[in-house]
Parts: structure tokens; C-alpha cells; sequence
């Protein structure tokens, strides 16, 4: 597969280009990403779903721009899908024909079912694993439905029921009712079939909401990737968008351009959730884009990373990492001490996965400034350890690898990070087990020179070596580890 691949999403109201780079193998970032909402399908609802010249010369001239942009990163592979407009319009090959003749582009029109995959493969690849999940991507032109359980997709669906598409057919006409009977009689058979817990949001309309949620809830953490709201404040501020006008809208958090499409697709919304027994609901940043990239760069593993392989982590490590030898050391010196007194300082057994991560990562800042390691590591983790962890976990493990030379977490980072964060005697001893692992590891070993024991409540160190470094580290920062310690 190439190095850098760029996606290109048309959608019915949107067009977006993403641009990935490969770092290792199944380990990638992403390296630039734009859209354009020239909202391609505008008035083919109301024309027999042919696209009008208006929106398509918006749309062409906004692949022209995206082609240089292409040109720009030295992209090797372009991938070109478009949805729901393009794949209703009976005039498709008009607009097809010329993007391919004038722009040497290949767009590829993919049905429904093909949609909804694409959305699901990136959610169960780059979310975590939830239990009973359903997908579900409203469009502009259409929604789709996936299951995801364990990792495997099945039930993939798609319904003509778009914002742009119930917009110009029902809401234009102030037909909410008639609005409401279309959605559920199309999706009355679906959802019968199906008993899913907890609801994954792919697409603007999710993103919108949960974003809004977000501000007015003062949420302290600025990341929608894995957001978790409840769902009890979602399905009121589904009502209170649906009984907003304009002015309200604003105050909600919504954004100037949705407040037209806004209303259809939180009624979509609405009346998933009124039909189905969600207990959660979860805001995916990735979808159809990401699911396309990823169905490439995974063909030969069905569509799966390979077992406990973390594509956020891989990408830190190849960008960020120095010294190899030295994270693999201060991890498995990390998961000893953890293995020793987990107990004694009564640490749940779960947090052990956060710990050993923040072990492998909390060097990469120094590649950008030693002095200030910890902080960029902090930083790092926070903005690209996204793949696979909900928040909780991404903001412990980035506060660890934050305090892990010989400091607890300050009030403010606690007070500010309370609702994600495990408790503070817990926290304080997960820094502690991290501190001490570090300071063990002053003289940089190749390979590990000391034995580790806990016995009557002392972490006892024997080493054939001095260990002057190492002593003298723990010295300096003894008074801040919960543990006494004895070298022999």
C-alpha cells in the first residue's frame, strides 16, 4: 500500500478529502483534511433526484481544489467514493464523465450496504469495543445502519431518510407529521430485528449534537472521538433542537450552517431512540472515509487489525520513540512493581492496561525537548492516542506519563479532570508506581540488572550493581512514593 493515500468523500451535502500517512505496517495518521459543503443533491429531491447544474459545477470545482491538494503531499493513491446523491441521480454519468475527463479522478458510487460497512469497519477498528452496538450515519441524502458485535459487522442497511432529503420533501413544506410516519414506517421492519444497547454516531448531524452537548455541559475534556453522553441530556437536547427556532438553535451550540438540516436529522434521532432501548450513545470522529482507507490498508486480515494491536500507539511509537530498549524496560519494570502491590495499595487490577501504555509512551516528548519530556508527552498522548480508547483512558494514561517523574497530579489537573479520572489515592499510586520505575531505571540498562520482591510491606531491590544513579534519583524523590523501598 502506498505511504500516503488520500480519500475523497461525496456525500450529499458535504464533499471531504482526507489524506493518510503510514508509518509501519497497519500504523497510520492522518495528515491533512478539508471538506465543502456544497451540498451536491440541493433541489434533485424535488426533481426526480437528478442532480442540477448549479450544485454539480459547486462540487467539481471543489474536486478541482482537492486535486492540487493531492498534488501538494506527494499522494501515490487516490480513493474516490461517492454516496447517497450520486447513487439516486438518474443524470450521475453526466457529472461522473466530466470529473473523470477534466480531473483524471475515478469516482466510485457504492450502494448502501457498501456504505454502512465502511462506517462500521472504522468504528469497530478505531472505537472501542462496545457491547450490542448499532452504528448509524445520517447523511444528506440517506442513513445507514450497522451492527457491530465483538468486532464483527453484520446487519448493514441503508434507508433513504437524508437531512437534505427530508429537508426539501417535508420540512420545506412544514409536513413534520408526514416527516415522522416516512422515518417510521421505513424503519419499522429494521428495527425489529434488532435489540441493540448502545448507539454509535457516525456523521455531521451526531457530531453537531454531541458537540453542543459538550460546551453547554462545561464537559473538560476536548475530544468528540469516543465522546459518551447521557442519554437521558441527549434525547432532551434531540427535543429542545426540534422545538428551537433560529435564535435558540444558536444558543444550543448549533452552527449557523445546519441550522436548516439540523431539525430532520435530530428527528431521525429522535425516533431511533424512541424506538430502540439505548442505554448509551457514542460520537465517532471517523466513518466513511476512514472505513475506505482502512478496507485498504487491512484487505489481507479481513478488514481487522491484527489481536491487541493499537494503530494510535504504533503511529506515537514510530514518530516519537528514541530509545526502544529503554520503554520496553521501564513497562516491564512498570508491571512488576504493579503485579507486587497492586494490592497493598489497593489498585483495581484494570488499571494495569493504562499503566503499562503510559510506560511504553511517557519518553516520546523528548524528541521534541528533553527538558520538558513529560509535558510533551502529556500533550502527544492527548492529541493522538485516539484509536481505541474511550476518554477516561486516554486522559489517564497522558496524566501518568504527565507525572511520572517523582510528582503527584496537582489539584487543579484533578479538579479540572474529576468526572475521568479514578480516584486521587488511586491516581497518586499509579504515578508513584510509574516514578519509581523510572528512577530505577537512571543508568539506562540494556537489559534489566535488579530483582524486584514486596515483602512485609517494603519493595526490596537486589542488584550485583551499585545502582548509584538509580539511589540517588529515589533519594531526591522518595518523599513522594507511597512505598518504602530497601536495596540490597
Amino acid at each position: 500500500m502506498a505511504k500516503r493515500v488520500a480519500v475523497i468523500d461525496m456525500g450529499s451535502n458535504s464533499i471531504r478529502i482526507a489524506i493518510y500517512e503510514k508509518t509501519s505496517r497497519f500504523a497510520f495518521h492522518l495528515l491533512y483534511e478539508t471538506k465543502s459543503k456544497v451540498r451536491i443533491s440541493q433541489d434533485a429531491y424535488l426533481n426526480d433526484k437528478n442532480l442540477q447544474k448549479i450544485p454539480m459545477q459547486r462540487a467539481f470545482e471543489a474536486l478541482k481544489d482537492f486535486m492540487e491538494i493531492i498534488s501538494s503531499f506527494d499522494v501515490r493513491k487516490t480513493l474516490c467514493v461517492a454516496t447517497s446523491a450520486l447513487r439516486d441521480a438518474p443524470n450521475k454519468q453526466e457529472f461522473i464523465q466530466r470529473v473523470r475527463k477534466e480531473l483524471k479522478l475515478n469516482i466510485k458510487v457504492i450502494d448502501g450496504k457498501k456504505e454502512a460497512y465502511f462506517g462500521a469497519i472504522a468504528c469497530a477498528n478505531l472505537l472501542p469495543h462496545y457491547e450490542n452496538s448499532l452504528t448509524i450515519d445520517i447523511g444528506g441524502g440517506s442513513t445507514e445502519f450497522a451492527t457491530i458485535e465483538q468486532n464483527n459487522i453484520t446487519n448493514t442497511i441503508s434507508f433513504e431518510l437524508g437531512t437534505v432529503r427530508l429537508k426539501e420533501i417535508f420540512f420545506d413544506q412544514n409536513d413534520i407529521e408526514g416527516a415522522i410516519k416516512y422515518i417510521d414506517t421505513s424503519l419499522e421492519s429494521f428495527f425489529s430485528t434488532i435489540k441493540p444497547t448502545t448507539l454509535i454516531g457516525i456523521g455531521g448531524t451526531f457530531r453537531a449534537i454531541s458537540t453542543a452537548i459538550m460546551e453547554l455541559t462545561d464537559y473538560p475534556y476536548n475530544k468528540l472521538h469516543a465522546y459518551e453522553s447521557n442519554i437521558d441530556i441527549f434525547l432532551e437536547f434531540i427535543n429542545n433542537i426540534l422545538l428551537a427556532d433560529e435564535m435558540q438553535l444558536k444558543n444550543l451550540g448549533i452552527k449557523e450552517d445546519r441550522f436548516d438540516i439540523i431539525k430532520p436529522g435530530a428527528l431521525i434521532l429522535q425516533r431511533v431512540l424512541k424506538h430502540l432501548d439505548i442505554t448509551k450513545t457514542i460520537t465517532s470522529g471517523v466513518g466513511v472515509r476512514e472505513g475506505v482507507y482502512l478496507a485498504d490498508l487491512l484487505r489481507g486480515s479481513k478488514d481487522k487489525f491484527p489481536a491487541n494491536y493499537n494503530t494510535s500507539i504504533r503511529y506515537l511509537l514510530d514518530t516519537h520513540l528514541t530509545q526502544k530498549f529503554f520503554a520496553n524496560n521501564l513497562t516491564r519494570v512498570s508491571k512488576n512493581i504493579f503485579d507486587l502491590t497492586s494490592q497493598y495499595l489497593n489498585i483495581d487490577k484494570r488499571y494495569k492496561k493504562e499503566l503499562t501504555i503510559a510506560a511504553k509512551l511517557s519518553t516520546i516528548g523528548s524528541n521534541i525537548h528533553f527538558y520538558s519530556m513529560n509535558k510533551h508527552s502529556y500533550y502527544l498522548i492527548q492529541g493522538a492516542l485516539e484509536y481505541g480508547f474511550n476518554h477516561k483512558e486516554m486522559l489517564l494514561i497522558s496524566t501518568l506519563t504527565r507525572y511520572s517523574k517523582g510528582k503527584i497530579p496537582s489539584k487543579t489537573h484533578i479538579m479540572t479532570y474529576q468526572e475521568l479520572l479514578p480516584d486521587v489515592e488511586t491516581l497518586n499510586s499509579l504515578c508513584c508506581i510509574l516514578s519509581l520505575s523510572s528512577s530505577l531505571l537512571k543508568h539506562r540498562p540494556r537489559n534489566i540488572d535488579f530483582e524486584l520482591d514486596f515483602i512485609d510491606s517494603k519493595l526490596i531491590i537486589t542488584s550485583k550493581k551499585s545502582l548509584y544513579l538509580t539511589k540517588e534519583s529515589f533519594n531526591k524523590a522518595k518523599n513522594s512514593f507511597k512505598l518504602d523501598v530497601v536495596f540490597r
